[in-house]
């Protein structure tokens, strides 16, 4: 397994917990917390495959994932007074898995014929939709439209894949580089609470 799916696995994982937790502190039932979180973890990916045109979507195509979404939400349900307490453990796990996202979803954009700027944009869908998707069902506004450095890390993220593919470097250094950036971006942020200016009278 190399690194990039790993990392999507683990990303995977980590949104379809984090979808069930949000549901959780709405106190949804079991069933609005495993939709939730399922659509969290499936949401970007299902979007791209349809706007690229890429069916049945990828999720559909085999069980891994299904069977992975379907572990992490029974761990949230068993684990959920210990799962509450490693908000950082989730928090890496999630910026991994945007990382990942990001990449792949310019990659299968690439793969289409379609052009950097424009894949850019399937890289940020992919790793941010399903996020949007788990706030607004959950009636709050999207994270990555009011709070967090997000949607500008994986756009930096990308920014940096695409720039080390130009330059030719090797396949698994331009991967790890650019999750390890979105990381790094991630975390300063957050430390020093950082966020884009605000639309102000």
């Amino acid at each position: 397994m190399d690194l990039l799916t790993l990392a999507d696995y683990a990303g995977t994982c980590a949104f379809a917990i984090s979808g069930t937790l949000a549901a959780s502190e709405k106190k949804l039932d079991l069933f609005g917390a495993s939709f939730i979180g399922f659509v969290t973890a499936v949401g970007g990916g299902s979007l791209r495959d349809l706007l690229l045109g890429n069916t049945p979507v990828v999720w559909i195509r085999g069980m891994d994932y299904f069977i992975l979404i379907m572990a992490s939400l029974l761990f949230t349900f068993l684990f959920y007074r210990y799962i509450i307490k490693l908000k950082q453990t989730l928090f890496l796990f999630d910026t991994i898995g945007i990382g990942a996202f990001t990449i792949i979803g310019i990659e299968k954009a690439l793969s289409f014929g379609i052009n950097e700027p424009l894949a850019m944009v399937m890289g940020l869908s992919t790793a941010v939709v399903g996020g949007v998707i788990r706030d607004t069902l959950c009636n709050d506004v999207p994270l990555i439209f009011h709070k967090e450095i997000y949607a500008t890390a994986c756009i930096a993220g990308g920014t940096i894949y695409l720039l080390l593919t130009h330059l030719g470097a090797d396949t698994f250094f331009s991967q790890i580089t650019t999750m390890l950036s979105i990381i790094a971006i991630r975390l300063v942020a957050i430390k020093f609470n950082l966020s884009l200016p605000k639309i102000t009278r």
